[in-house]
């Protein structure tokens, strides 16, 4: 609209109402269409009355001039100008934009000139109170000014109609608007444009016309009526589907009947299914009429009829049965025809891949549209012909074909006598292969064919026990990238799961939620029929943990039950095997039911024992809550006497299953960290130690494996015992031989050899034992083990390991001729020394640590001896054979004063072994190691002769003098930090060392708190050192003194 004029003179203002009244009185011959609208046309005929009134007025002033007319006439004549300039913008969109813009705005736009009009009878009533000598102009002044107030501008009732629908298009909208409202509105529009709605082109112009007014607009709900209409209009232009019979195939044109034009909905364009007449006599298909009918209300307007556009008083919806009838023959006739086509096609003996398509396409369309000629479809025999097409030419025809004869077939199944015929055929082998098909539309028409299979029981069975049905059923069911597919998947397994039946089959594919249902809430029969077959399943570790969770409770309380135990216990016993599920079977209170009935004398099934010891065995096998849970009903524990030592009498009578069950089970309890002490002992104070080494030599290897790794666990306790009991039974010589025979296990090998490690041996056993053959045999595959690992050690590497190591520390022990030989021979301290450079646990390393220990010690002592003022005697001078080759010029080792070489295998230093320590001391963070570290570089600290000088200057050019240091700073109150402190006492006896660490208050601070709150020897090493350092003063020389003598 325009802004608000102003006028500067009467003049102005009488010219614009002159120019305004000429283009409102005169139409404009291009643009006659506003005619079409009442309210331009009425605001035009009051425009006519107000010009001849001006007229008048002008020529009835007795003055030429404007301006002698009274100021009232004045205002009254500026108003009536300002107005009329709007009134013209009005109406110009009349004259100017397309009547659909109109239609869409033809509620302002009345609204607006209703304005306009209502103004300006109040400015003429200015009018005539100022008009005095005129009684003739005054009259039609206040006529008009009457009418004008008194007039109601109105769009008509289908223009309003269309308006509302036109909005209802222009609002934003989640849902597409039907075929029938769409063609309904078409109606409504062309009838308010005054155009035959059959009038396609002249639609598409006011369509193109409406285009071009809202190429500028900016409003949102202007672009969607726009977008909508032409939608609209492109689908009316489309033309009716009264061909959709013909499908090209060869058969007489006369055969097809074509459909008469009342056999059409005017709405749909389609032929109806169900006419109904409404009462204005015309007949459309009952869902399209109603969904006209919904559009009204949704509108707020009257439901009309669409093609005449009358107001309908009533809604009623009348059966057109006659039309129903001819319709209904029209359709059986063409059914007909399409059904004989199609069996002559399919029957041929290679038909085109596009005939295929357009055969299944009309079966499809029959079925689906005509539900009633689907027995026509059968009885023809086409469900069989398309079982065998999808049988014999599924790689031929492709996806594409494959997905519309699976949609055919699941048209037609549901009719049951189709479906019969379909299962018979082997049709849901066909559904399954199509589950894998390349094309999605293919799986999910196989999938839909399923589910309407498994409606019946019988189709249900039938599914399952297909190879493979169910797995990828599950996957698909799985697949959350097709969420439509796999919800129709998942349809078809909970159709499944209804039939018990199929329980094992689900199960089996992972979907427990059946057997777990019947497991829980079931009959007893059926509770014992689902632990049946989870005992016999082969389960994941997933399922295992699901099933625990869900149903280890009911399998408990299954266990009270005498016809139900042995189900239960096979089924507790697959579960267990899971180390994570040992929790939930101690929380369920599974153990003293296992154990009641491992040790009732009563029990004609010696297989309910083995299922129970090899449970327990499996709950025991990691440290967990069993250790505090009770073992039986009078609350005794697993690690109490009374439950091992049944075990030890159970272990002397049961069947061979459950014997080796039981040593599992004694293995594991012994292992635990918290049990193993107590289990051990009672383990030796019911003789079990007898018991156990007689499975040794047993015939079975699954025995004896079970009974050495049992033994080794005993060994590490009570060496001394076993010894004994061994040396009684004349079974040393058993232990080695196993380690030698290379027809032992892998495991029986080393846990031998960790047996024989931890045995208190004499002298003599080592010698016969261990001789010279035996410690190059250890070394070599020490060696042989090391090279084929690389720098990685496995777990029965690393068991042998440490047993083989062990086993060389018996050697080490001894500093005679022949074990000297053996040393240098086999290089053993180098041996032990690389063990400290790979990557092991820290027994391993412990081990390796003793043994450099035990031949640093050798070393000294001998040192100590050789270095005595006479001369050695003989070839087998214990220094020569020591050092190596004498010299006619020795230099002597800064560690032992004497001459040493790495031949020697005797000396830290010459074998280059300090740095190892050293760098352990640095960099592993194990206790166990430090200590076994410190104890071996303790070695070289005994000394304090004059040479000690010499020694500590060379470990600390080697880093240990500062590794021991920092250590100690850092070290905790216990057996670490009592080593330290003996270590730094002795390095703070050598004056140029204690002197420069007098300086170091880190260390002064740490001897300092050693001093205060360390044991009784660290406490007198640190007190030691502080007077070395002189950090203590009233402590005497002769103290001081004593105290060196005493080191």
């Amino acid at each position: 609209m325009a802004a608000e004029p102003a006028f500067s003179s009467i003049s102005d203002a009488v010219n614009s109402i002159r120019h305004s009244l000429s283009d409102l009185c005169l139409p404009d011959q291009t643009h006659h269409h506003h005619f079409s609208f009442s309210v331009p046309a009425r605001f035009s005929s009051f425009a006519h009355r107000l010009q001849l009134v001006l007229n008048q007025l002008l020529r009835s002033s007795s003055s030429p001039s404007l301006d002698d007319f009274p100021p009232s006439v004045h205002t009254a004549l500026k108003g009536i100008a300002a107005d009329l300039v709007k009134a013209l913008d009005t109406v110009s969109v009349y004259k100017t934009r397309s009547k659909i813009f109109v239609l869409i705005n033809c509620l302002s736009l009345c609204s607006s000139l209703h304005e306009r009009t209502s103004a300006i009878s109040g400015w003429l009533a200015l009018l005539d109170s100022a008009i005095v000598d005129s009684p003739e102009l005054r009259k039609k002044v206040a006529d008009l000014s009457r009418d004008m107030k008194q007039a109601r501008f109105e769009v008509t009732k289908n223009e309003e109609r269309v308006h509302f629908m036109l909005q209802k298009e222009g609002q934003e909208r989640q849902a597409k608007t039907s075929k029938a409202v769409q063609s309904a509105i078409i109606m409504d529009l062309a009838r308010s444009l005054g155009i035959d709605p059959e009038n396609q082109t002249e639609l598409s112009e006011q369509i193109n016309l409406l285009k071009n007014d809202l190429a500028r607009s900016s409003s949102l709900s202007e672009r969607r009526i726009l977008s909508s209409l032409e939608r609209i209009i492109d689908n009316w232009a489309t033309e009716p589907t009264i061909s959709t019979w013909k499908l090209d195939l060869e058969f007489d044109d006369d055969d097809q009947i074509t459909p008469f034009k009342n056999f059409q909905c005017p709405l749909t364009k389609a032929v109806m299914k169900d006419p109904v007449v409404l009462e204005s006599s015309q007949t459309y298909e009952r869902s399209a009429i109603e969904y006209w009918f919904e559009r009204c209300m949704e509108v707020g307007r009257d439901p009309t009829c669409p093609v005449t556009g009358m107001v309908l008083g009533s809604l009623e919806l009348k059966p057109n049965i006659g039309l129903a009838g001819a319709i209904e023959e029209w359709v059986n006739r063409n059914v007909e025809i399409q059904v004989q086509a199609a069996v002559k096609h399919l029957s041929e003996e290679a038909p085109s891949v596009e005939c295929i398509e357009r055969v299944l396409d009309s079966i499809y369309r029959i079925c689906e549209e005509h539900p009633i000629s689907r027995h026509n479809v059968r009885n023809a025999g086409i469900v069989v012909l398309i079982v065998k097409l999808l049988r014999n030419s599924s790689k031929i025809i492709g996806s594409n074909l494959r997905s519309k004869a699976l949609l055919a077939l699941l048209c037609m199944a549901k009719d049951e006598e189709s479906k019969e015929i379909m299962l018979e055929e082997g049709t849901t082998r066909l559904a399954i292969h199509g589950l894998i098909g390349s094309s999605e539309k293919e799986r999910e028409n196989a999938v839909k064919l399923l589910l309407e299979f498994s409606s019946d029981e019988a189709c249900c069975t039938k599914i399952a026990s297909e190879k493979g049905a169910l797995v990828l059923l599950s996957s698909i069911a799985g697949n959350l990238e097709h969420p439509a597919l796999s919800n129709l998947a998942e349809e078809v397994l909970k159709q499944m799961e209804k039939m018990e039946d199929n329980v094992q089959h689900l199960a089996a594919v992972g979907r427990f939620e059946p057997l777990l249902t019947r497991l829980c809430e079931g009959s007893d029969d059926v509770k014992i029929k689902m632990a049946t077959l989870l005992g016999k399943m082969t389960l994941t570790n997933s399922s295992k943990e699901q099933i625990a969770r869900q149903g280890t409770k009911t399998l408990v309380e299954m266990l009270s039950n005498p016809e139900a135990q042995a189900p239960s216990l096979q089924a507790l016993c697959n579960l267990s095997s899971l180390d994570d599920n040992a929790t939930i079977l101690v929380d369920s209170h599974v153990l003293p039911a296992l154990v009641d009935i491992l040790f009732r004398n009563w029990d004609p099934f010696p297989e309910l024992k083995e299922l129970s010891a090899l449970t327990i065995a499996n709950i025991v096998s990691n440290p967990g809550q069993w250790e505090l849970a009770y073992a039986d009903k009078e609350g005794h524990s697993m690690q109490s006497e009374s439950f091992v030592h049944n075990l030890l009498r159970l272990l002397a009578v049961a069947s061979p299953r459950c014997q080796v069950s039981i040593l599992h089970v004694l293995y594991g309890i012994a292992s635990s960290p918290q049990a193993s002490e107590s289990v051990t002992s009672h383990i030796k104070s019911g003789e079990g130690i007898k018991i156990i080494l007689s499975f040794l030599e047993h015939l079975e290897v699954e025995h004896r494996i079970s009974a050495f790794r049992l033994a080794r666990v005993l060994s590490e306790r009570f060496g001394h015992d076993l010894a004994k009991e061994l040396r009684h039974s004349n079974k040393l010589l058993l232990l080695r031989d196993k380690l030698l025979n290379k027809q032992s296990t892998e495991g029986e090998k080393s846990d031998a050899a960790c047996i024989l490690a931890n045995l208190s041996l004499l002298e003599e056993e080592v010698k016969v034992l261990l001789g010279a053959d035996f410690v190059r045999w250890a070394v070599s595959t020490i060696k042989i083990q090391r090279c084929n690992s690389g720098a990685r050690i496995t777990r029965p590497m690393s068991s042998m390991l440490e047993g083989l190591l062990g086993l060389l520390l018996h050697v080490t022990r001894s500093c005679d001729l022949q074990t000297l030989h053996a040393v240098r021979e086999n290089r053993l301290m180098s041996i032990f020394c690389e063990q400290l450079g790979f990557p092991s646990k820290p027994r391993v390393k412990q081990l390796a640590l003793f043994g450099l220990k035990n031949l640093s010690e050798c070393g000294r002592l001998l040192a100590a001896r050789d270095a005595e003022p006479s001369p050695p005697r003989g070839l087998f001078s214990s220094l020569v054979f020591m050092c190596g080759k004498a010299s006619s010029q020795p230099s002597t080792c800064p560690l032992h004063n004497i001459p040493c070489d790495e031949d020697g295998q005797l000396c830290l230093l010459k074998c280059k072994c300090i740095k190892p320590l050293v760098d352990l001391l640095v960099v592993d963070e194990d206790t166990s190691v430090h200590i076994a570290a410190v104890e071996a570089l303790s070695t070289l600290m005994f000394d304090t002769s004059n040479s000690f000088k010499r020694a500590v200057d060379e470990l600390e050019q080697l880093g240990l003098v500062a590794a021991v240091i920092d250590l100690f700073i850092e070290v905790r109150p216990g057996d670490l930090q009592e080593r330290l402190s003996w270590m730094i006492e002795r390095i703070l006896r050598v004056d140029n060392h204690n002197h420069r660490q007098s300086l170091n208050q880190s260390l002064v601070k740490a001897l300092v708190e050693a001093f205060k709150h360390g044991n009784t020897n660290t406490k007198k090493h640190a007190q030691d050192a502080l007077t070395n350092l002189k950090q203590l003063s009233g402590v005497s020389a002769k103290t001081s003194s004593q105290a060196r003598s005493r080191g």
